[in-house]
């Protein structure tokens, strides 16, 4: 690359490392998840294993991971009490 050539290299470099430090070495499938949440939130479990195509089972653990880093949040579904939807933590 030439001094006069302009440095879109960083640029991207940039914008992958801000998106890349959030989900950082998680697992696919919590990356999976976080993704779904970021195009269809709020979702139930139920709702995040059908969009995913994830288990039930998989979708549990990648919130866990999620929730550990402070992604994700969840709150009592009003629907029914007895689940949580979840959502991205802004």
């Amino acid at each position: 690359m030439s001094a006069t050539e302009p440095n879109t290299e960083g640029d991207e470099r940039a914008e992958r490392d801000e998106a890349g430090d959030v989900l950082g070495d998680l697992p696919p499938s919590a990356k999976l998840v976080y993704k779904v949440l970021e195009y269809e939130a709020p979702l139930t479990q139920e709702g995040i294993a059908a969009e995913s195509r994830l288990c039930p089972r998989t979708v549990r653990y990648a919130l866990g991971k999620l929730e550990d880093r402070g992604l994700v949040t969840s709150r009592a579904c009003l629907e029914d009490a007895r689940q949580s939807k979840y959502r991205i933590d802004a």
